[in-house]
């Protein structure tokens, strides 16, 4: 009989166990409580992209996000604080999904919920009385979650994951000096990064999620064995080709190594790049990391990397920072031989393979590569070659409604990436309400940043605006300048043809 097209679903096999009363059930966990693998998830799987189960409880986007208001405007002002009190409320009203998880049966239906949870906490829960709100009804997020990363109720991986993704939004917006959150998910957490029968990209999201509680809520307070150097070394076995002897994926080693480069940030600069050789004291973290990083810079895994790149970069900035002031730093031309450089340190000759493998990465081309794939890998190590052969700072700008900020070195763009990974459509809002975030990333709102009337707004930001026909016009230029260049040719005389 024809099937049209369509495939006959297989079950994955589970293994069957007895329990105490003799009973035949099935079991899908393995020796550490995890999961069985029976389920495999993409690598760029999110919790974000998709619309399953999720709701704007009756209100759209607009309404709820924070709005552009004349201040001069009664109308405007008001509109803007009815925006804010419908968000306060949604955020209640998803929040309280979270006491009736444990009880659902239905795994989509749960998924689901995860998904409302992450788009409110992360788009709803903003300014302090969001961060109120979240922490009223923190226990009972953590309870839903920690049901599911317990594998209760057969969760699928992609409820796992979802539940990793709603606790790393929720650390961020329950800000920083909070470590009752790091010790209440560091034991979970490492129990599922540690199981290696775990989707990879289940262990994946707790591992990143481990790494932003100890970043925005740790403090040295911690006890030794649970602090953020601890999970500092986790990231480095993860990292490695193999992990309590089983072959770790890809993408769960350049998490890791994003998960580093991360923490590295909230230590010295000596305590990653000091040291001249393998026999001294107080070697650097990262440069016990570099013979892993220059094996990963040969990887097939194009994830894996841009990671090591991104490591090599902010261990190289680490390096040259050393010794120096603000003044000597902005010196680009007496970086090299300063106590920054890798001149005659048993590293010198590693860092010059290092450079050069950068180097064919930023112009690598080929037929086992498509297009847009080659353009990105080509333009990120461009940025990394800069700093590591060049020794030039890096930039980025950010920009947001009511201000921007310039980023000039690899520890504030590590931290950005990490932070836009986390909160996904959420970062802009988040960025202009959360004192943490403005605080890690010196944002500061001026005057000039006000936000538009509706006129400014037709001025400058539309499409028949000046702003908007002399870019169209520069485009056009491009591409007629690009198109040209393409169909001219000489002959052998240097003649055009």
């Amino acid at each position: 009989m024809a099937n049209h097209g369509r495939e006959k679903k297989v079950k994955p096999q589970r293994r069957k166990k007895k329990n105490k009363d003799g009973i035949t059930t099935q079991d899908n966990t393995d020796d550490d409580g995890g999961v069985l693998r029976d389920i495999e998830l993409p690598d760029d799987w999110t919790v974000a992209a998709t619309s399953v189960g999720s709701s704007n409880f009756g209100l759209d986007d607009d309404d709820l996000l924070l709005a552009d208001i004349d201040e001069n405007n009664v109308e405007e002002v008001n509109r803007s604080l009815e925006a804010a009190a419908a968000r306060a409320s949604k955020l209640a009203d998803a929040l309280s999904i979270a006491t009736t998880m444990t009880s659902e049966k239905r795994a989509t239906k749960r998924e689901g919920s995860y998904r409302v949870l992450f788009k409110s906490i992360t788009q709803y829960a903003t300014g302090n009385e969001g961060m109120e709100i979240l922490q009223s009804r923190w226990d009972s997020v953590l309870e839903a979650c920690f049901y599911t990363l317990q594998g209760k109720g057969n969760s699928t991986p992609a409820e796992q994951y979802a539940a990793c993704r709603v606790l790393e939004a929720s650390s961020v917006v329950l800000g920083e000096d909070r470590d009752d959150i790091a010790e209440n998910l560091n034991g979970p957490l490492k129990k599922i990064i540690n199981a290696t029968g775990r989707v990879a990209q289940v262990r994946s999201a707790a591992l990143r999620c481990l790494a932003m509680v100890h970043f925005i809520c740790g403090t040295n307070c911690l006890e030794e064995g649970e602090d953020a150097t601890a999970v500092l070394a986790l990231c480095e076995k993860v990292s490695a080709e193999s992990y309590r002897g089983e072959i770790v994926t890809p993408l769960l080693r350049a998490t890791a190594l994003d998960c580093w480069s991360l923490l590295s940030t909230t230590f010295s600069d000596a305590l990653i790049a000091a040291g001249d050789s393998d026999e001294d004291y107080n070697l650097g973290q990262g440069l016990q990391l570099l013979p892993l990083l220059a094996e990963c810079l040969d990887s097939t895994d194009q994830s894996l990397r841009r990671s090591a790149g991104e490591c090599v970069s902010l261990i190289h900035e680490c390096r040259l920072n050393l010794g120096m002031d603000e003044e000597d730093a902005a010196n680009r031309s007496e970086r090299a031989y300063r106590r920054g450089s890798w001149d005659g340190s048993e590293w010198e000759v590693l860092m010059d393979e290092v450079k050069q493998r950068i180097a064919e990465l930023s112009v690598e081309s080929g037929h086992h590569m498509s297009k847009k794939d080659k353009k990105e890998q080509r333009a990120t190590f461009r940025d990394f070659m800069s700093t590591i052969v060049d020794d030039e700072n890096p930039e980025e700008i950010v920009n947001w409604r009511g201000g921007k900020v310039t980023l000039n070195s690899w520890q504030d763009i590590i931290k950005l990436n990490f932070v836009r990974h986390c909160l996904q459509g959420g970062f802009q809002i988040q960025l202009m309400t959360n004192e943490t975030l403005q605080a890690i990333f010196g944002a500061v709102f001026d005057g000039s940043g006000m936000p538009l009337n509706q006129l400014e707004k037709r001025m400058y930001m539309s499409k028949t605006s000046e702003a908007a026909k002399a870019a169209d016009k520069a485009m056009t230029k491009q591409r007629r300048t690009r198109t040209n260049v393409k169909n001219h040719f000489l002959t052998a005389d240097g003649e055009d043809i």
